[in-house]
């Protein structure tokens, strides 16, 4: 189990922050992935990649808690620390906080599909298998949630209008 956790638990933490956009939560998800991927171990089939059933699983922890956080109202800390940065620290932040936004805006298996297609480079075969949708489905669900993020950039004037701002993305 040790080596299962340290061979794939920067890619289902990674899944889990996008996810639930804080560090804790996301925390707690990894965690919670493990502990049901060991109480199901026997259950794999191990003539298939391990990584989707693991994701599979981080996925669904994330979107509990996020269910469960939607439920409760949410604290805001009063005073926050802005530190000494540069410019272009600063505009670097502010669109990692916009992109942030965009996310949590998606539906939450557009997100999933978004983000294990972008930054845990699965391919929409190995995403329709962890989602178990079928492989158009997902092919919609991350243009879909492409589309929507680059809308909530171009009304927050993060990105222009153009063919361009497509292509970045």
């Amino acid at each position: 189990m040790r080596a299962l956790v340290h061979r794939y638990q920067g890619n289902v933490f990674g899944l889990c922050y996008r996810m639930l956009g804080r560090y804790h939560d996301a925390e707690d998800a990894a965690q919670e992935t493990f502990v049901r991927a060991l109480r199901n171990l026997a259950k794999v089939d191990l003539e298939r990649d391990i990584e989707p059933w693991l994701l599979a699983i981080a996925g669904n922890c994330c979107r509990t808690r996020l269910m469960q956080r939607s439920r409760r109202p949410e604290y805001l800390p009063l005073v926050e620390d802005v530190g000494d940065a540069s410019i272009e620290e600063e505009a670097g932040r502010d669109l990692t906080e916009e992109v942030r936004l965009g996310l949590g805006k998606l539906r939450d298996d557009h997100r999933q599909a978004f983000l294990l297609f972008h930054e845990q480079q699965l391919s929409y075969i190995e995403i329709a298998d962890v989602l178990n949708v079928p492989m158009g489905t997902v092919k919609t669900w991350v243009h879909r949630a492409r589309q929507t993020l680059i809308e909530h950039l171009q009304q927050r004037g993060v990105v222009e209008e153009s063919r361009n701002a497509v292509r970045k993305l």
